[in-house]
């Protein structure tokens, strides 16, 4: 009798375990819908952000574009090769798509091909119902509408499976910022997906939307972001690059915003868009001449030439081995260090202060300069380690924390450089005389050229540069203000000497009028070897400068390679910028023709002209 009241209350509390068991997945319970049987879950993408630039005009704004999704379990037997001319596909790249899909998952949906324009969507959604298992999903592409400042845009581009396994926020053909602002700032620009819930019966097919869409998650809208970069300045600085390379960066000194950063031979950002993307893609990759995708503002390492005098001017300023007054003559006419030969711009006998040294380049002046500045300590190691430190002050060979991932950190040399070639302390000075004209081992890149140019233009600090004035139209915190080892009684006077390099010195070209320009013009030895020796190329043309000079709104660094010398193309380019942005008008239309039209392309090919050599970067 016992056994048998226990048997009756083993069903009984089984039951009711099985009941509430079963009523909790059914009324409380989303486990069971949460499975990829039961519900299918759809990523629902907002628009990515716009960009805009200072002055509010659309850069990048979103178009409309399609997307081929396959669920394989969905699928039935079709016809590869017929279904691969419709689409526009290889066969063998179909079926390998179609492999990678099932490998991935059989019942999540996975994506075939991207990007297919209105026209063609239209197209495939009258013949897409005869193949089970596919549709068409909307979705959208970068819009570039401004055919300008693609290096400093940048693209996007499907992500990869290593940026998938990185960060599993994102899915098989989702977009993503491959370069340039679009990757930096990319948890702002793509904003937070959605989701949308379907339920689905037995044999796998969609039957409506899931617990009548309660569970469905709205996208999280991306920011819109405005660059500090001044669109149309952008594109006139662009145009005045036409056939040649190099690199132009221009800066506001007082925000650090950076107006236009100009990299030629450069790209442009709607070629990573359409189905023609990756063919773009590689050629651009493949050009070893021109290397459009090498943005020679921030990662072109150059000697920066005659401007660096301006630096050593402030540092013997600074340390007290010069003043003003202190001259210099050229009564040989150049500068002997190791047998080497150093020749100077003035003739026999002249004699220079420091403005007059500034004004007319003065190579003697500022190897003496130097020269006293190392021999001042006991040491050359502590002497050259003195004058790296302030040199660094200005931004030099460090990466300058701007927003952009790319760049180069240039090259100080310090004493452990030239004791670990020379051994401890056996060298001098004189063996390192080349600094003192921006030669020999110091390597700078076009924006640490300008965000030195600033350093002086503000009298002794700089605020990093920055080229994201705003997110939301909520301007982002104050960037870092940097001060130099400098004092700022030590900057008038160089300052003077900058502005007569432009009203009577080395870059009278560059005057304009009604603006006090202030600037220094740069002739950069360019060397190569050819079958393993080493050949002097046409030199670099460089220019600083920036204006008003009393109160400076603009700073800008040029670059041109193969350019002769400084007043030859980077000064005349650089004072253009300047009158275009402070005037919004170009009197010097003479001047503006010859730099539009001018072309360096014979320079370019001088070297390809030899058999078996290689560029020495």
């Amino acid at each position: 009798m016992l056994k048998k009241y226990i048997l009756i209350w083993i069903t009984i509390i089984c039951s009711t375990i099985f009941i509430l068991k079963l009523a909790s997945l059914q009324l409380s319970n989303n486990s069971y819908f949460n499975s990829d049987f039961a519900i299918q879950e759809i990523s629902i993408y907002p628009e990515r952000g716009l960009i805009f630039d200072r002055n509010g005009q659309l850069l990048v704004a979103n178009q409309p574009m399609y997307d081929l999704i396959i669920i394989p379990e969905n699928t039935l037997e079709f016809d590869t090769l017929q279904f691969s001319k419709l689409i526009g596909i290889e066969m063998n790249e179909l079926k390998k798509k179609i492999s990678n899909s099932i490998n991935y998952s059989r019942k999540i949906p996975s994506v075939i091909k991207t990007q297919i324009s209105k026209q063609e969507n239209a197209f495939l959604q009258e013949k897409i119902w005869l193949y089970d298992g596919f549709y068409l999903r909307k979705n959208s592409v970068r819009d570039y509408i401004k055919p300008f400042a693609s290096n400093v845009i940048g693209y996007t581009g499907e992500v990869s499976q290593s940026e998938i396994d990185s960060e599993n926020y994102y899915e098989n053909g989702e977009m993503i910022g491959k370069q340039g602002i679009e990757k930096y700032y990319e948890n702002e620009l793509r904003g937070i997906k959605g989701k949308k819930y379907f339920q689905k019966d037995r044999f796998n097919r969609v039957i409506g939307p899931y617990n009548n869409s309660e569970e469905d998650i709205d996208p999280t809208k991306a920011k819109n972001i405005t660059l500090t970069i001044d669109i149309e300045l952008q594109k006139y600085a662009e145009s005045l690059l036409t056939n040649k390379k190099g690199g132009v960066v221009v800066i506001e000194p007082s925000s650090g915003e950076i107006l236009s950063l100009v990299s030629a031979p450069t790209y442009q950002s709607i070629q990573f868009i359409g189905q023609n993307r990756t063919t773009n893609f590689q050629k651009l990759l493949n050009d070893s001449i021109n290397k459009p995708l090498f943005d020679r503002s921030l990662q072109a390492q150059y000697s920066p030439g005659s401007p660096l005098k301006i630096l050593n001017a402030l540092i013997g300023l600074q340390e007290n081995v010069i003043n003003e007054n202190t001259t210099f003559t050229c009564n040989s006419g150049h500068y002997y260090a190791k047998n080497a030969f150093m020749g100077c711009h003035n003739q026999f006998g002249t004699i220079s202060d420091l403005r007059k040294g500034i004004y007319n380049s003065c190579n003697t002046y500022f190897a003496k300069t130097y020269k006293m500045i190392l021999d001042k300590y006991e040491t050359p190691s502590e002497g050259l380690d003195k004058w790296a430190n302030h040199i660094k002050s200005f931004g030099l060979g460090d990466y300058l924390g701007y927003d952009l991932f790319i760049g180069k950190k240039g090259f100080i040399p310090e004493s452990d450089y030239y004791n670990n070639f020379y051994g401890d302390n056996r060298w001098g000075s004189s063996t390192t005389i080349s600094n003192s004209i921006g030669q020999g081992e110091i390597l700078t890149t076009p924006i640490q050229m300008a965000n030195f140019a600033s350093a002086i233009a503000n009298r002794g600090f700089y605020i990093k540069p920055h080229f994201v004035k705003k997110i939301n139209n909520e301007s982002l915190s104050k960037k870092e203000r940097i001060s130099t080892t400098i004092d700022k009684e030590n900057f008038e006077i160089v300052i003077d000497g900058m502005v007569d390099v432009v009203n009577k010195g080395t870059a009278r070209i560059a005057k304009i009028n009604g603006i006090n320009v202030a600037g220094k013009t740069g002739t950069v030895e360019n060397f190569i070897l050819i079958e393993g020796e080493k050949k002097q190329l046409t030199d670099h043309s460089t220019f600083i400068a920036f204006a008003p000079a009393e109160d400076p709104e603009i700073v800008v660094s040029v670059f041109i390679e193969n350019g002769y010398w400084g007043s030859r193309w980077a000064a005349p380019i650089a004072s253009l910028i300047i009158e275009k942005y402070l005037t919004d008008n170009i009197e010097r239309k003479w001047l503006e023709n010859r730099m539009v039209n001018g072309s360096l392309q014979s320079e370019y090919e001088k070297p390809y002209k030899f058999k078996n050599f290689s560029i020495n970067e």
